[in-house]
């Protein structure tokens, strides 16, 4: 089971069901107008690597947290 995203075309209201891979673009009805009307968006995750959770990461030039020499993630482009 994993948790989709869906946006209701009738109300504009996006929500989140529980759901089986196999049923994921199934019709589901939208919680706030009863519509069938909901399409699957696009959901953003995070898996961090072991550890401290941020040795995964990547910066917009393409190098890891371990190689950033400016020792701050707000001056990181990649966080």
């Amino acid at each position: 089971m994993a948790i989709y995203e869906y946006h209701c075309e009738d109300c504009g209201v996006a929500f989140q069901a529980r759901r089986a891979m196999k049923d994921a673009d199934a019709p589901i009805v939208c919680p706030d107008c009863g519509s069938f009307h909901a399409k699957r968006g696009l959901s953003r995750f995070f898996a961090p690597a072991s550890g401290n959770g941020s040795a995964g990461a990547t910066s917009s030039s393409g190098g890891g947290c371990a190689s950033c020499s400016s020792h701050s993630c707000a001056s990181c482009g990649g966080h």
